[in-house]
Order: C-alpha cells, then sequence, then structure tokens
C-alpha cells in the first residue's frame, strides 16, 4: 500500500514536473517580445520537450561587442532562464576567414595578433552576462572554434567536411548568390568556404555537447541552416539539429539600429562612455521604446503593458524610455555606474551643484559638453586670483564687454560651476574641476568651458 502511494506521488510529481517545462515556452516568449524570426520545423517541440543545448556564434571582429550584439546576447540569457544549457561560441578560427552574410564586399583579414586580443575582449564582455564559471546543469559553456580547427588540414577537411555538402546547395544560399549575381562584387574561395566551417562548428558541438540547436540573426539562416544539414549526414542514425532566428533590428524610420552619431554603441566603457551609452536610451523615439523594453529587458509582459500604458497618457514623461535606459544601463555597466550617468545627465539637463561637477571624471566632463565653446586660461592666473568680470570677457571672450559682464552679473544670470556669481566673485584654484576645467554659464543654455593649462 505504502509502495503504491510512493509510486503515485511521483507519477504525479513527474507529470507536475512535465507541464511547467512545458508550460514555459521559450518560443512564445521570444514571439511577443519582437524576438522570433523564423525556425526549423519541430524546434519549438524539442524546446518545450526537454532542457536543450543550443549555440550562438560571436565573430571577433573588434575587441568588444555593439549593442546590435545584445539581442542574441540577451537570447542566450533567456535560454538559461527557461532551463535549457546556452553555449557562446566565439569565431577564433571563422574571423581569420570573415562572414560574407550581408556583406556587399569581401572583408579584410586580422593578423593573429588583433584576432587574439579581440577574443579575449569579447570573452570578458559575455562573461559580464553568463557565468562560465556556474557548476550547475545547464550552466553556460565559452568555446573557441579556432580550439577544434587549428590542427584540421585543409585535405582532411576537404576529404571529411566538404564531401558531405554539394556546391549546389552552397550556391543556392542568399549570402552567396548576392555576391555572385550581377551586381556583386564576387566572392574568394576563402569566403565561400565560411558557410561550412560554421556548420562544422555545429557539428562538433552537437558530438561533443549534445548541441542540437543553434540560433542566431536573420541574416545567419543560410550558414546555420547548412549546419543542420551537416549534423544530420555525419551524426549518424536519427541525428537531428535545430535553427532559431531572431529578427535584424531597425529604428522606426527604417534606419539600421545600434549606431550613433559617434559611430557604433559599444558595450564596454573604453569605447562608449556610460553618459553616451545613457544618453543613447534616453533619446530613444516612443515607437522605439515600446518595441526596445520588450526586447532588451527582461521585465515580464504585464510591467511592460502597464508601463506602455502609463506612457501613453503622458508621453512627456518618457515613462518607457526611463525604465528602458534604467534597466539596459544596470544590466550593462551595472546601478553605479547609472547613478553616475544619471547625475551627469542632470548636469547639463536638471538641477545639479558645483560638488557634482566636480565628481565627474575629466572623459565625462567633455562628452556633457562637446562642443561648448572653450578657451585655455593660465593655471597661475587662477591661481593668483582673477575678477569675474574679467574671467568673462578678457580672459575668455564668452561675453563682448566688461559692460555686458557687468550687466549679466547683475541680472543674476552668470554661474561658475553651476553656482551663480555676483561683481564681486574671484575665480581661484578651488573652483577648479579636476585641475582641469571651470564651467561658465550665462542664462540657462549659454555654456562656456574654461580649460586650465
Amino acid at each position: 500500500m505504502l509502495l503504491k502511494l510512493i509510486f503515485d506521488i511521483a507519477i504525479e510529481l513527474l507529470s507536475l514536473s512535465k507541464l511547467i517545462l512545458k508550460m514555459k515556452n521559450l518560443v512564445e516568449e521570444l514571439k511577443w517580445r519582437g524576438l522570433f524570426h523564423d525556425m526549423m520545423p519541430g524546434t519549438e517541440e524539442q524546446l518545450t520537450k526537454e532542457s536543450t543545448t543550443a549555440y550562438i556564434g560571436f565573430d571577433p571582429t573588434a575587441d568588444s561587442l555593439h549593442i546590435g550584439s545584445m539581442v542574441q546576447i540577451i537570447l542566450l540569457v533567456h535560454l538559461k532562464n527557461f532551463g535549457h544549457k546556452p553555449i557562446a561560441l566565439i569565431g577564433g578560427a571563422t574571423g581569420m576567414i570573415g562572414d560574407p552574410s550581408g556583406k556587399s564586399d569581401e572583408r579584410n583579414l586580422l593578423d593573429e595578433a588583433t584576432l587574439n586580443k579581440n577574443v579575449a575582449g569579447i570573452k570578458a564582455v559575455l562573461s559580464s552576462f553568463l557565468d562560465f564559471n556556474a557548476t550547475d546543469a545547464n550552466a553556460p559553456i565559452l568555446v573557441n572554434n579556432y580550439d577544434w580547427m587549428k590542427n584540421f588540414s585543409f585535405i582532411d577537411f576537404a576529404r571529411d567536411i566538404g564531401k558531405r555538402i554539394t556546391v549546389n546547395y552552397m550556391m543556392s544560399k542568399d549570402s552567396v548568390k548576392k555576391r555572385l549575381g550581377a551586381d556583386g562584387e564576387g566572392m574568394s574561395f576563402t569566403e565561400f568556404t565560411y558557410q561550412l566551417i560554421q556548420g562544422y562548428d555545429f557539428q562538433h558541438l552537437y558530438k561533443t555537447h549534445n548541441c542540437l540547436l543553434q540560433m542566431g540573426g536573420s541574416d545567419q539562416w543560410g550558414n546555420i541552416t547548412t549546419g543542420t544539414e551537416l549534423v544530420r549526414r555525419m551524426g549518424g542514425e536519427g541525428a537531428k539539429a535545430y535553427a532559431l532566428t531572431t529578427p535584424l533590428i531597425t529604428k522606426a524610420d527604417g534606419s539600421k539600429f545600434g549606431k550613433s552619431e559617434g559611430g557604433n554603441v559599444w558595450l564596454t566603457a573604453d569605447k562608449t562612455s556610460v553618459y553616451k551609452f545613457y544618453q543613447f536610451w534616453l533619446n530613444t523615439s516612443d515607437e522605439d521604446a515600446e518595441k526596445y523594453i520588450k526586447i532588451f529587458t527582461f521585465l515580464d509582459k504585464n510591467t511592460i503593458d502597464a508601463l506602455t500604458e502609463e506612457h501613453k497618457t503622458a508621453p512627456h514623461l518618457r515613462v518607457l524610455q526611463r525604465k528602458l535606459t534604467e534597466e539596459i544601463t544596470i544590466l550593462v555597466h551595472g546601478k553605479e555606474e547609472l547613478e553616475k550617468a544619471i547625475k551627469a545627465s542632470n548636469i547639463l539637463f536638471g538641477n545639479s551643484t558645483s560638488e557634482d561637477l566636480k565628481g565627474l571624471d575629466a572623459a565625462t566632463f567633455l562628452e556633457i559638453f562637446d562642443g561648448v565653446p572653450q578657451a585655455e586660461i593660465s593655471k597661475s592666473d587662477i591661481e593668483a586670483g582673477i575678477n569675474i568680470v574679467d574671467v568673462l570677457n578678457e580672459k575668455s571672450g564668452f561675453l563682448k564687454s566688461n559692460g555686458e559682464a557687468r550687466r549679466a552679473l547683475s541680472a543674476n544670470s552668470i554661474s561658475v560651476n553651476k553656482e551663480k556669481v555676483t561683481e564681486e566673485f574671484t575665480l581661484s584654484a578651488k573652483d577648479m574641476i579636476n585641475n582641469q576645467f571651470v564651467l561658465l554659464q550665462s542664462g540657462k543654455k549659454n555654456y562656456f568651458v574654461l580649460s586650465v593649462k
């Protein structure tokens, strides 16, 4: 009787666990978030049936990743959160060739030193989102395809891999057809082999990690399906492999996502400061913010729906933009850096103090006041003390005459480092920001930077 009871409870718990796993449908989640583009038949069933190992590749074209790569990073995190095992692959080998997908001409080949530097940089970025030191059953794995490609001779590759896929099959891929068409620039044999090498990555991960799924952007569909084909042809009887892609993210006006006026928006502060990163997201349009908050945050549907409704009642408060910016900045740079970026933003657009200014590092100060007129001033003059009238006219040229300076001071419209001053004020060493700058202001919007030399 007791054994039957234990057996019945075990069966019930097993059924419940299967139900819970089936309810956690990753594909459904990706669809409402706008992160789904296409998949091979059977993919959704595989993901709802059992914990599945899946991978995404990152090409080391630079020593960091930009926000365009955030879609794939977030996809790996969703995969882990839904009980699956993510593999992040860095293309140390494929990076030597260059992916032709979406490219109209041949990429420049990277030398080994540059490639190694890029691989190390991307490892560091990915490690800030996924814990590759974790030991649980679904712990993320970080791999480099150079590790299994470096000892592969050309003859071995041609014999063991090349014979599995026909030239006709490879020629049918969009990445090849576009380059070989009337408007294309042609394609070298080197780039033509890229899809075979990426395809072999899938086969290798299938064999060594039981990896059943490759994911990527929609432009990767051709490369990914070559991989599924290799798995089926090399994996033995019953070998199965799946594919899932995300849409390419664009802005509401149809322009490319991920670039600002200064170029790419990077995920490391040495390439894009936290302040500029913060401002990029904060300046998102209403339409894009409604889309991006689903894609680039892990907020649940009810929370996002509520924020969207709140935003529609008072768009001028920019509720969606602020929440999106907060979430993505914390995710990439951490809460402390977010608070610094908010303070920096308030210096230009809100209420701030002299102490707030003096808390900025030199790089952030210059970014905030990029394009503001500047003049050099001698450090020895400041240390000796200079009357504010002389500072505003003779020493800087900020105002046209001493008379204009006095009138502005009398009208209480002149500030030094965000603090109002009078005609009796003397500029001294204590007023320097980072021993390098002094910020002058006339009225609300007219700024001027003194660069101390």
